[in-house]
């Protein structure tokens, strides 16, 4: 601790020069994909609700089924409308 807090300038400019421009856009692009992904997963699941609800089951029966909130599932259905 003490080390780093006598060298705090040093280590910082020796991280800062292992960081380099391309690592930089690799941890973006990763960001991305996640991001992307995780979109995926809220439309698919949005999907789901949908098709559940239009075919008879009730908000609460989709949200158990698909093991989401009833609040997700009412604010899927009240998109509906």
């Amino acid at each position: 601790k003490e080390f780093l807090e006598n060298h705090a300038g040093e280590v910082l400019n020796m991280l800062l020069e292992e960081y380099t421009v391309e690592d930089a856009m690799t941890l973006m692009r990763e960001e991305g994909r996640e991001e992307g992904r995780e979109e995926g997963r809220e439309e698919g699941r949005e999907e789901d609700v949908r098709n559940l609800l239009k075919y008879g089951m009730s908000p609460e029966q989709a949200a158990e089924a698909l093991k989401i909130s009833l609040e997700t599932v009412t604010g899927i259905q009240g998109k509906m409308s």
